[in-house]
């Protein structure tokens, strides 16, 4: 149940298209939303933090009947995940590059944090994929659909990288592509737990 409300609640982007954020979302990041001069910070600052809270949570009570140490690690790259994205929102953008003129695209602190958000996903995903192959846990969800969200997610990561190389334009919707990809990824490990309640365990 955590792991589906967090797939919802870290699309909180959505928002963009009922506030008047004054962002673009085909030319910005979604972590301009809260960045430290904008108007509704506090507002999608908050709505991540519930989601890193959600999504740690939901994987630290999967852990526990998920045997195996490729699961294990698994579940704990997720809750890694949880946990940078805090960091990234404790350290945000200064401002908002795609409106503002001269503010840096590359700020130190976020964009590390922001890379160590990337690695644990795609390390969660990798592991828990792992797993489901070894059938420690069984997760046949997990072991047909995990490869194709895997590729894609990091397909869709990577185009988002432009503006980090003076190349800014269009990384918003790759971006967004990238955030729902990690809300079926979210919502694909629910289904494959929510299948497994009731079964022994190997």
């Amino acid at each position: 149940m955590l792991l589906t409300v967090a797939a919802v609640v870290y699309n909180d982007w959505l928002l963009e298209f009922l506030l008047p954020t004054g962002l673009d979302p085909r030319h910005s990041y979604v972590s301009e939303l809260y960045a430290a001069d904008q108007r509704f910070r506090v507002l999608f600052g908050s709505i991540e933090l519930a989601a890193a809270a959600l999504v740690a949570g939901g994987a630290l009570l999967a852990r526990g009947p998920a045997p195996g140490r490729w699961a294990a690690a698994g579940w704990w790259s997720l809750v890694a995940f949880g946990v940078s994205s805090v960091a990234d929102v404790v350290v945000p953008m200064r401002c908002a590059p795609s409106v503002e003129r001269g503010c840096e695209a590359v700020n130190p602190w976020h964009t590390t944090t922001s890379a160590l958000v990337h690695a644990a996903l795609f390390a969660s995903m990798a592991l828990l994929v792992v797993a489901a192959r070894t059938g420690r846990p069984p997760m046949p969800l997990v072991r047909r659909r995990g490869p194709w969200v895997l590729a894609a997610a990091m397909s869709t990561a990577l185009a988002t990288v432009g503006p980090l190389f003076g190349r800014p334009g269009w990384h918003g919707v790759p971006q967004r592509a990238h955030l729902v990809l990690v809300g079926v990824w979210f919502v694909l490990l629910a289904a494959a737990l929510r299948s497994r309640r009731g079964r022994p365990l190997p």
